[in-house]
């Protein structure tokens, strides 16, 4: 049997009823990494030791391998986040998340390669190198969380948790041909994750299937006193109540997200997953969404400007990567800074910096908040008359390496379907759908209102029970030499 063939639930059934042992699990898991390591750099850590023994009746998810992108600290084991700047950070607590993942029997195989501080949406700004698409490693995986949905396509993990700002868990779960969610903001305690814009920042699972994605959430999700902005909703209870029932639901589907550049390949693939969800019984309706302009300027002046303030505090001093050499203490913050932080993190730093100086505040931050309030107050019209609405995840499928890099423009563009939904604060899962010309994988995003994760997930479980794209697996491969990159010094805290 290859247990790499098996969801995370089918995973923990065979774990519980003793036909699979945690040890044998684990060792399929550390040989899926040895094998795919040198050809995606999906890892920065590989966690080192026997696996612990977790008590199987701890959740459904009791002893199955899964990994943390390195932007959520984990105590004992480096969390990076892709930056020379954190380097040689090594948090003394866990976040909350991984609490409750650790109290529910997880067992983490390490931490996930990125974008640096979760910028960018190919996975390339990581100073250890970019991650390689497992269907085609001369493309990228997407990104942020670009290490994540490589871990999980390629069969090194059957979970993984990841960050979402702007589409930073769909985006690369579509172009992996995964199962990726975004929960509701404030769904998931943000403790313990290194923030990049605080308001728009959220955890969630990247995984096989719907179903997969809703036994991480039952543990993940729930009010946590050490986050302000956690919210007291029902925790637990999602993976139970999944029917796959979607008579009499209404599903909106934005004119404005299959319209000019989107490719055909991707419209044709999620019109068709469209038609299996009609086929089940939802009732689909086009609409119009004219505030989806505005999105990816408004995302990307507030999530520069939070940037801003939140990178302030890798200065050299307190902790993290310090430039060598003497100088006063203003040389000292700009040096570090300067060679600490890769080009793309000092790129959102100064325009995030920029919008909040004085005479641009109000000509750019304060008209992007407005904007996200437009954007918030029409996706609720739009609720009042839909259940779901349903897009692409992105205008294409993933890109080739070094594209996005050559124009920052194009890369922020990528994301004009993924960002309103942090912008408006709401659920939303990439489903993989198809694939294009080339072979790649095709996602399409399911969007809910604010709490009604279980309608998202169970529309998604309904596509799932109807089609097989979530089951297909990238071509087996021979390890492959390992382009050179500018940057991949040695990592520290775990071997490879």
């Amino acid at each position: 049997m290859d247990l790499r063939e098996l969801t995370a639930l089918e995973l923990g059934a065979l774990l519980r009823s003793g036909e699979v042992t945690c040890a044998q699990a684990a060792a399929a898991s550390r040989a899926a990494i040895a094998a795919a390591q040198p050809d995606n750099n999906a890892f920065l850590t590989v966690a080192e030791g026997p696996a612990p023994a977790p008590d199987l009746a701890a959740s459904p998810l009791a002893g199955v391998p899964m990994a943390y992108k390195d932007n959520i600290c984990t105590k004992g084991m480096p969390t990076t986040c892709a930056s020379k700047i954190l380097g040689n950070f090594t948090p003394c607590y866990d976040a909350a998340a991984a609490e409750r993942l650790r109290r529910a029997g997880a067992v983490s195989m390490g931490k996930l390669n990125m974008d640096e501080f979760a910028m960018g949406s190919t996975s390339e700004t990581s100073f250890y190198g970019p991650v390689k698409n497992p269907w085609d490693l001369s493309r990228s995986p997407g990104g942020s969380s670009g290490g994540a949905a490589a871990a999980v396509a390629a069969g090194e993990v059957w979970y993984a948790v990841g960050s979402d700002t702007g589409g930073s868990i769909r985006q690369p779960a579509s172009h992996c041909g995964v199962t990726g969610m975004k929960p509701t903001y404030g769904a998931v305690s943000r403790y313990g994750l290194v923030a990049y814009a605080s308001s728009l920042d959220q955890l969630g699972p990247i995984a096989r299937s719907a179903a997969d994605c809703a036994a991480v959430l039952d543990i993940m999700m729930g009010r946590d006193a050490r986050d302000p902005t956690s919210l007291d909703l029902p925790a637990g209870g999602l993976l139970a109540a999944l029917t796959g029932r979607l008579r009499g639901k209404k599903i909106g589907l934005p004119r404005q997200c299959f319209g000019d550049g989107l490719e055909d390949a991707v419209r044709a693939a999620v019109l068709a997953a469209a038609g299996v969800l009609k086929e089940r019984g939802a009732q689909l309706e086009w609409f119009d969404l004219p505030v989806m302009s505005y999105a990816v300027p408004a995302y990307y002046v507030i999530a520069c400007a939070e940037a801003s303030s939140n990178l302030a505090r890798f200065d050299g001093v307190r902790y993290g990567w310090r430039a060598e050499g003497g100088g006063d203490l203003e040389t000292l913050y700009r040096r570090t800074r300067t060679e600490g932080f890769g080009s793309e993190v000092r790129r959102r730093i100064l325009l995030g910096t920029f919008v909040l100086s004085a005479g641009y505040y109000d000509a750019y931050y304060k008209r992007a908040l407005r904007a996200r309030a437009a954007i918030g107050q029409a996706f609720g019209r739009a609720f009042q008359k839909y259940d779901l609405l349903l897009t692409p995840v992105a205008p294409a499928a993933a890109p080739r390496l070094g594209e996005s890099l050559s124009d920052p423009l194009k890369m922020y563009l990528s994301d004009v379907y993924t960002v309103p939904a942090n912008l408006a604060g709401l659920p939303a899962l990439s489903m993989p759908c198809g694939f294009d010309g080339d072979g790649l994988p095709i996602g399409a995003q399911l969007l809910g209102p604010a709490g009604g994760e279980l309608a998202v997930l169970d529309a998604a479980h309904a596509f799932q029970q109807e089609t097989d794209w979530h089951k297909r697996r990238p071509p087996a491969r021979k390890t492959a030499e390992r382009s050179p990159s500018p940057a991949e010094p040695e990592r520290k805290g775990g071997s490879l």
